[in-house]
């Protein structure tokens, strides 16, 4: 890499580079925030020979995505062959003062602001200590706009402005400004995450740029018309514009999740820094595979292992896996074997809180599993195996955002809980699954009636005590009544009851201590009946 390089700009030149298209300001940036104000202390800091602060610009023949206009103006477009330089300090800034020379008109929070509407109270005297320029004209004093003293000819200022003292100061000012000496500092042909790693360093009070924001940046192709972040939002929601991850219920998948499918299908690596080595081409055109394999890995996910909403995924890493095996099979659906081993690694990998930490490293590994699965070979999940204990079960708080709660959720969903009282299926929301006193939860024994049968708070809210319900369920007429007086109520509503709850893996009402009120019963039978499901899953007969 070059070393910095101090290239000090006039202001004519640095905002004529603006106006042919060669400073850009890169999408990574903030939108542009300051008000006329701020604006306004700038120039008088300018006119009166402060120094206001170092421009840093990345030079690179890298396509970015930049912002295209400012307000009203629009930008023109990088010239052909040309290198871009990108600013990566002082955005604020340039704009700011780009905004009051070309007489910008931002709307910002719905309100329009006219940045001719900046001034110079012509009646004072910059030498002395006293702002002259001003953001509204003043009663009894001579005002010009900071616009029309930079773009009006001498013939019409004359004109309008004939006090001696008065054209004196709008030569003066107007020499100030244009002739300003602008520290800029370049950093030439910087690799993308470099660059992006200054401009985290220098803005420390900002927030460090994410991995998909470089990946944004890197990407950008306008001729091929790609754009990774417009890609990821028409992924989560196209409006009706074809299928869409809302219109799937898993519209919470992170751009990161994306990020790794497709560095796994393109190089059997997630690390960051594997990331960001991809080449923009290989990405672009990947995209459609990767995509066409998550919904595919999706669909198999709601179907074969009936998760209907990403909430539930114990992991959003899990995706990763299971798109890397669709992708491989090219529209082929497993065969009975490899269902019943994809079923098995999906319950090891969410019970074993395999992505709790090291996620990269485990990730590449299994892809490794599923290049076994995909040749029809058992993986060998020795040393690793997960062995449940009912004892723990029994008392594990439930978290509705940890791992091994997610995953006995989702063995709750795949039984297709139905309604107490009318025996229909529940609809299961992602927008109701965010906390643990979410719509689609329910604690079997109210928390309520079991303190005050001196049951701690530790000892009530475990994951074996929580049913998934629809949110016709009235919770506040259950309030803390006995499990035996609410259920005798709803049993009378729905005279399918047994098999109701059988879908709750809650088998029998009398043996499962229902009637009794007997929790601890209760949780007994329900966690014999969880371990077995999951037994199932985890140790196939295969």
């Amino acid at each position: 890499m070059l070393q910095p390089e101090n290239q000090p700009k006039k202001y004519e030149a640095l905002f004529t580079d603006i106006d042919t298209g060669r400073i850009k300001i890169p999408k990574f940036q903030r939108e542009f925030v300051w008000d006329k104000n701020q604006t306004a202390n700038l120039i008088d800091s300018i006119i009166k020979g402060y120094p206001v602060g170092t421009f840093i610009l990345w030079k690179t023949r890298d396509e970015l995505r930049y912002f295209k206009n400012i307000g009203n103006i629009e930008l023109p477009s990088i010239p052909k062959g040309d290198a871009a330089y990108y600013v990566l300090d002082g955005q604020q800034r340039i704009t700011s003062l780009y905004a009051v020379r070309k007489g910008a008109i931002i709307s910002k929070d719905g309100i329009e602001i006219d940045y001719r509407d900046i001034y110079i109270n012509l009646d004072i005297d910059a030498e002395i200590d006293e702002e002259v320029v001003i953001t509204e004209i003043l009663n009894d004093h001579t005002c010009i706009s900071v616009h029309d003293l930079l773009k009006g000819s001498l013939v019409e200022l004359v004109k309008k402005y004939n006090n001696d003292i008065h054209l004196e100061r709008i030569d003066n000012y107007k020499k100030r400004l244009t002739g300003y000496d602008f520290s800029t500092i370049v950093i030439s042909d910087y690799p993308i995450d470099i660059a992006c790693e200054v401009f985290t360093r220098i803005n420390t009070g900002g927030t460090e740029l994410t991995l998909f924001e470089i990946m944004v940046a890197k990407t950008y192709d306008q001729n091929k018309k790609f754009d990774l972040s417009e890609k990821y939002d028409y992924l989560i929601n196209n409006n009706g514009d074809g299928k869409d991850l809302e219109d799937v219920g898993f519209d919470t998948i992170p751009s990161s999740t994306v990020l790794q499918c497709i560095s796994a299908h393109l190089i059997k690596q997630i690390r960051r820094r594997d990331i960001l080595k991809l080449k923009k081409e290989k990405v672009i055109n990947s995209w459609g595979i990767v995509i066409d394999g998550l919904f595919t890995a999706i669909d198999y996910i709601r179907t074969h292992l009936r998760i209907p909403v990403s909430k539930l995924l114990p992991y959003n890493t899990l995706l990763v896996p299971f798109t890397y095996f669709f992708i491989r099979m090219k529209g082929k659906n497993p065969t009975q074997f490899q269902n019943k081993l994809l079923t098995q690694y999906f319950w090891w990998a969410s019970l074993s809180n395999r992505f709790t930490s090291g996620v990269e490293g485990k990730v590449a590994l299994d892809l490794k599993i599923m290049d076994k699965i995909l040749k029809e070979q058992k993986p060998s999940y020795k040393g690793e195996e997960v062995v449940l204990d009912l004892n723990d079960l029994k008392w594990h708080w439930f978290s509705a955002g940890e791992a091994f709660c997610k995953a006995i959720l989702c063995l709750y969903a795949y039984h297709q809980p139905k309604s107490f009282s009318s025996d229909s299926i529940v609809n299961i929301r992602n927008d109701w699954l965010k906390v643990a006193f979410s719509k689609n939860y329910h604690h079997f024994f109210p928390k309520s009636y079991l303190k005050k049968n001196q049951y701690a708070n530790d000892e009530a809210n475990v994951i074996l005590n929580i049913t998934i319900v629809d949110d016709n369920l009235n919770k506040r007429e259950i309030g803390s009544n006995a499990p035996n007086i609410y259920m005798t109520k709803i049993s009378k509503e729905n005279p399918n009851i047994d098999n109701t709850m059988k879908t709750h893996l809650i088998n029998n009402l009398d043996t499962f201590g229902i009637w009794d009120n007997d929790y601890e019963k209760y949780l007994e039978k329900r966690g014999k009946k969880v371990i077995d499901e999951l037994n199932k899953r985890l140790y196939p007969d295969i």
